[in-house]
């Protein structure tokens, strides 16, 4: 695996034109009714208010948003139609939706139409990857919110619901077709002066794929994007398959006890990706020397470790040890599936593990038959 760490690289100020402030929501559809609200009360998400005129919820944890809509002519309800049970959009927060929206015109960006009904917010729309709306939103904070104005909240319900723990978005990586990854990359930077910060071009023993790992000037955004390497026949090729196109391909969502919001995440039913095997953590001192973290925990539950126990990198330069914990559910939506993640200092993407997450995801598409080796 190579890996490159750009961030910095153009020595550039990192100015922020569309006046970004972190992700406020991800849209999910499905063809089908009853398809995504039990993934989402499994993880610990709580219905928490509907929308006054369309069959459009809320569900919520922490700082999460994840709206459900079930509108069939809508744009959410035909992206459904085309790509099954999926996430149909996101939302940016901005300072100033209608500067950023028609700053993203001027460069380039193409409309998406949402018709919103009488005494409704017509929030600002632009296409995205795979034609996926990209909203922007300046109306955020509570009691100001578009939920606030759109949304009747569920009396009695805490509006922001502890859940298993989980808090934020932490990234949303996308799958893209090969070739296309640097079109999308030039989009995030011409639009919304995004950076790339990490690129991997990552092989497995019959596979491969490259990816750039960009984020906006804010540093709350992060948008990875995925392509299939030369090889062709592996798990970006899959997606887009069992996809019908390009799109997101996991959440990364954030959490402060990764250990006890897994077991929650575990005895609610959600199924999670097994670690790859007993070397990976008797290798972790050496990789990860002095790292200080539980191992047999860690290897009961599947949590997988990266970052840096170098003292010259360490947090802030305080000498404490850079980490990274995470683990991947299984798919949950079509082909779509979530990241769990604790991030003690370090704001990588877990490049360590990428080699045997690769290699794992390559043995299991061997068992489906999904990857035909000769």
């Amino acid at each position: 695996m190579t890996t490159t760490n750009t961030s910095g690289a153009s020595g550039d100020l990192f100015e922020n034109p569309m006046g970004l402030m972190g992700f406020e929501f991800v849209e999910f559809a499905s063809p089908v009714a009853g398809v995504i609200e039990p993934v989402f009360e499994r993880m610990g998400f709580t219905l928490v208010a509907k929308h006054r005129s369309k069959d459009v919820v809320l569900y919520r944890q922490g700082d999460i948003n994840f709206i459900v809509n079930r509108e069939p002519k809508s744009v959410a309800g035909y992206f459904a139609a085309e790509h099954g049970p999926s996430a149909c959009g996101m939302a940016f927060r901005v300072k100033d939706s209608h500067h950023a929206y028609n700053r993203a015109l001027e460069l380039g960006a193409q409309p998406v139409e949402l018709r919103p009904g009488p005494m409704e917010l017509n929030l600002p729309a632009i296409k995205g990857i795979g034609g996926a709306p990209l909203y922007l939103i300046d109306r955020f904070e509570d009691g100001k919110s578009i939920y606030d104005i759109d949304f009747e909240f569920i009396e009695g319900v805490d509006r922001h619901p502890v859940g298993h723990g989980l808090k934020l978005i932490d990234h949303l990586t996308h799958n893209v077709y090969r070739g296309r990854m640097a079109f999308w990359a030039d989009f995030y930077e011409r639009l919304f002066n995004f950076r790339e910060i990490r690129y991997f071009d990552i092989k497995g023993e019959y596979t491969g794929l490259t990816s750039k790992a960009m984020t906006a000037p804010d540093g709350k955004i992060r948008i990875p994007l995925n392509e299939e390497s030369r090889q062709g026949g592996g798990q970006i090729e899959e997606y887009l398959m069992q996809f019908n196109g390009e799109g997101i391909q996991h959440i990364a969502l954030i959490c402060d006890d990764l250990v006890s919001t897994v077991d929650k995440l575990a005895m609610a039913g959600v199924p999670l990706m097994t670690a790859p095997n007993d070397v990976y953590y008797e290798m972790l001192e050496g990789r990860l020397p002095g790292h200080g973290q539980p191992v047999a925990e860690l290897q009961s539950r599947g949590i997988l470790l990266d970052g840096s126990t170098d003292a010259t990198e360490g947090a802030s330069g305080s000498g404490q040890p850079r980490l990274l914990l995470q683990i991947f559910s299984q798919t949950q939506l079509g082909p779509v599936f979530f990241e769990f993640i604790q991030r003690r200092g370090d704001e990588g993407f877990g490049e360590g593990n990428f080699k045997a997450l690769f290699e794992s995801l390559e043995r299991d598409q061997m068992r489906r038959g999904a990857l035909e080796v000769a």
